[in-house]
């Protein structure tokens, strides 16, 4: 979860929340922040209900059938997708201030294909020594953006301790959309909870620290960045900081990090996201082609394939900023659906089922303020990135029928 959750949105947010909000920015995180808690909660609430592998397509489908179910499990398979884009456009954004040939052109494009077939590919011939770098990888670039916050912290002036008047913002849509990106991805982990051991117990719990201790790292963060940092760093703002408390070698520093978090972060959606679309196809609602099992390596290798030339057909077409918000309103949709299916779920459980709960004070409040939240995200986003969605929306309808159509020929 904390890999899913502090990923590349850190490292592409802080120049672009200072340059909208100023000194306030800081203070965004933490309401947005809290507002997300109340969608991870409802989440904690509906995982404390489910101890089998689905996660949020389990949820949906209990309440509301196969297609409602399918259709968020392909919402949230968009949204990873459109990360994984997203984040291999900061990998290079980032990669920039070491190598001219990472800029925006035929190269890049180029660079970007080579990475992400170089993932795939080895996703295809195995992932036991990937899942464990992944597992570093977490933990390592945690230790940078703590040394920033320590380093930076003798420099916060006093009246930054306390919000300032709120601006008014020219982009408020991408403002957003863009925080509520940092604090997505949670709900990857809970697709495995067939796998987790006490996974009712301890997801939930899991769930509400990780959202809480990633608001006050990034609140810490983004509160240095505003005392000491320029506000005309949008494309690798970090950096700035880096070289600002450790000269030319912390610059280069935190680009190498930057660079390492983003290709850990994206590892683990190459691996999350292929298994969704891979286990669609086994549950009967994709094509059989998707569940396609490499004869020598045993891995999901046309899910992988697949997902690789979208990626990059979105990656090469899209900015870092266009790819998150559009990711993120993919999530948002599922979210309020997901949430919704709560009080289908409760009523279903057993009078036991529903006594070991995660709890939630206030009954259906919290959720309903979630649905809220959730629906004033999706109002923030452009007319183009509903079209964007709506197209992947109509993929992946036509995916379903087409497999449905394929098993009654059968």
């Amino acid at each position: 979860m904390l890999n899913g959750i502090i990923g590349a949105g850190i490292f592409g947010l802080p120049g672009r929340l200072v340059n909208a909000a100023g000194d306030f920015s800081p203070w965004l995180i933490l309401i947005f922040g809290f507002l997300t808690l109340t969608v991870v909660w409802s989440f904690a609430s509906l995982a404390s209900y489910f101890s089998d592998t689905g996660g949020p397509v389990k949820y949906v489908s209990k309440a509301y059938g196969t297609l409602m179910g399918f259709q968020v499990g392909w919402l949230f398979y968009i949204g990873r997708i459109a990360a994984f884009a997203a984040n291999v456009n900061l990998l290079f954004d980032y990669g920039m201030y070491l190598w001219h040939g990472a800029e925006p052109g035929l190269f890049r494009n180029l660079m970007i294909a080579f990475v992400v077939g170089t993932l795939t590919i080895i996703n295809i011939y195995g992932v036991k020594k990937a899942v464990g770098a992944i597992s570093i990888l977490t933990y390592l670039k945690l230790l940078p953006l703590l040394l920033l916050v320590l380093l930076g912290l003798s420099h916060i002036p006093a009246e930054n301790w306390t919000p300032g008047e709120m601006p008014s913002f020219d982009d408020t849509g991408a403002v957003v959309l863009l925080i509520f990106f940092a604090f997505t991805g949670f709900e990857s982990a809970l697709a495995s909870a067939g796998e987790t051991k006490n996974a009712k117990r301890t997801l939930p719990i899991a769930l509400m620290a990780v959202l809480i201790f990633s608001s006050i790292v990034y609140f810490m963060l983004q509160l240095v960045y505003v005392s000491v940092a320029p506000t005309n760093i949008t494309e690798a703002p970090l950096v700035e900081l880096g070289r600002i408390f450790m000269g030319p070698v912390g610059g280069t520093f935190i680009i190498l990090v930057a660079i390492f978090s983003i290709l850990g972060n994206v590892s683990g959606i190459v691996l999350f996201a292929s298994r969704t679309s891979f286990a669609m196809a086994h549950e009967g609602t994709l094509p059989k082609w998707f569940g396609n099992i490499h004869e020598k390596y045993y891995t999901p290798s046309n899910s992988l394939l697949f997902q690789g030339g979208l990626v990059i057909l979105l990656a090469t077409t899209g900015t870092f900023v266009y790819l998150a918000v559009a990711g993120t309103l993919a999530r948002m949709i599922a979210y309020s659906i997901c949430i919704s299916a709560l009080p289908f779920v409760r009523r279903d459980a057993t009078e036991e089922e529903r006594d070991k709960a995660f709890k939630i004070p206030g009954g259906y409040v919290i959720p309903v303020i979630a649905i809220f939240v959730c629906i004033f995200a999706m109002t923030q986003s452009e007319l183009r990135n509903w079209y964007y969605l709506i197209s992947f929306v109509g993929l992946g309808s036509f995916l379903y029928f087409l497999n449905t159509r394929m098993k009654k020929g059968d």
